[in-house]
């Protein structure tokens, strides 16, 4: 029923949304709905967040390039990797006291503040004291680690200095024994130099395990212990009921236009020439008097052009014309008989017509019609098919009226040898003049 996208523009589109508000209310009605019994069935959850400072441990680490992002040594990047880990999750599970440390993973998130050495631990739970004891075990945990990793690393090279005294305690024995056993001058120097270097080197090697043994490991410090939350961090009422209202509105703009594309029903005037391709010829009121049926016949006057016309006036479609509506007749009695010709009248003699339908009020209209054509150009108005017409208005009811019915109608004219010049918007409830005075009954 719409036109093609590429021949739409802005108006076209708050047209459709206008013809289609209904459907359109209802969607986004339906969305806010949506997201509002959404946020209330989703189960809250709590987020706390403790805040560690990562400290250098005096072991052996990875450090970080001084970037935009990072500006500290540390490596942090890892160090969130590390906090995310199976091993540090191992160690919370144990302080929570939990059997499953998979789990625990699931509702952890660790960020890096830009340019700081501080990690956020957060964890997420259904209870806000339960979340904080989540983030505050990850903390603890993490740290734990970190100092039982450098602890580890310290170890290891004091094992390893140790083993390269004993090394070096074995050469410098050796060295003694062969400096004795030793006369000649110039082995007895070689052998004095090895002693010095061996000495040396033992000496250097007890001032780093010194060190070693005195240095203080610093895992970090947890500078924010996490609180349990005052409110629960999801469901978020803002993304909620804004998802629902986009979701609404994208759901309400799709039904309006399909509804607009499967619904060929013809409501306004504007439909005709959109729908149909016809020209609008005129447009009736519900009572039409002289000056809309003169417009109407200036229009009709100028599309037929000079020459003699046989010019046929059909209604489109059945029941398109509030047939029912009582129209009262004081003292026609060619008016009775059009309406005797068209249908029936009522024993109370209203008027009333019963399945005139289109055509019955396109001959009450033409009677009318013909006088006010027959002044401005040489033309004959007929109201059926069997005349053989050269040209035809059709008159559209509308809300009554569907384009295949009006395409239907202009084909089978043009089969016939007939231009349709052009519609006639008809609305709801319209009445035909009298055709001997063009006015109206009571």
């Amino acid at each position: 029923m719409s036109l093609p996208p590429h021949s739409r523009d802005l108006a076209e589109y708050g047209s459709v949304l206008r013809r289609r508000r209904l459907v359109a209310v209802i969607c986004l009605l339906a969305g806010v709905g949506g997201g509002t019994a959404a946020l209330v069935l989703t189960p809250p959850r709590y987020t706390a967040t403790a805040q560690v400072q990562v400290m250098p441990t005096g072991a052996q680490e990875q450090f970080n390039v001084p970037n935009s992002r990072q500006r500290e040594i540390l490596n942090l990047d890892t160090e969130s990797q590390i906090a995310r880990s199976a091993v540090v999750s191992t160690l919370a599970a144990a302080i929570l006291k939990y059997p499953d440390p998979e789990e625990l993973r699931e509702h952890l998130t660790v960020d890096v503040p830009p340019n700081s050495a501080v990690l956020s631990i957060s964890y997420s739970a259904s209870d806000p004291r339960a979340a904080a004891a989540g983030a505050q075990a990850y903390a603890e945990a993490y740290l734990r680690n970190r100092a039982r990793a450098a602890e580890d690393a310290i170890g290891g090279q004091l094992r390893l200095i140790v083993a390269r005294l004993r090394q070096i305690e074995d050469d410098l024995e050796e060295a003694g024994t062969a400096q004795t056993a030793t006369t000649a001058t110039t082995a007895g120097q070689a052998t004095s130099r090895r002693q010095a270097l061996l000495a040396r080197q033992a000496a250097d090697l007890t001032l780093r395990y010194d060190a070693l043994k005195t240095v203080a490991v610093t895992p970090g410090t947890v500078i924010s212990p996490a609180r349990p939350p005052a409110r629960p961090s999801y469901p978020s009422p803002p993304l909620f009921l804004g998802s629902g209202l986009f979701l609404g509105v994208l759901a309400g703009a799709g039904a309006a236009f399909g509804r607009d594309r499967l619904d060929t029903r013809i409501r306004t005037s504007a439909d005709i020439e959109r729908l149909c391709g016809l020209p609008l010829l005129a447009e009736l009121p519900a009572r039409p008097g002289s000056a809309s049926l003169d417009e109407m016949a200036a229009a009709v006057a100028t599309s037929l052009g000079g020459g003699p016309h046989r010019l046929l006036v059909e209604g489109v479609g059945t029941g398109i014309f509030d047939g029912g509506r009582a129209r009262r007749q004081k003292g026609s009695r060619a008016a009775r008989q059009d309406s005797v010709g068209a249908g029936r009248l009522d024993g109370a003699g209203a008027g009333r017509l019963e399945g005139a339908g289109a055509q019955g009020m396109a001959r009450l209209l033409t009677k009318s019609l013909g006088p006010a054509l027959a002044h401005l150009v040489p033309v004959t108005v007929v109201t059926g098919r069997s005349a053989h017409p050269d040209a035809a208005v059709l008159l559209v009811g509308l809300r009554r009226t569907t384009s295949p019915e009006v395409t239907r109608a202009v084909r089978q004219l043009a089969r016939q040898g007939a231009r349709v010049l052009g519609a006639v918007a008809v609305p709801p409830g319209f009445v035909a003049p009298v055709p001997e005075t063009a006015e109206w009954g009571a």
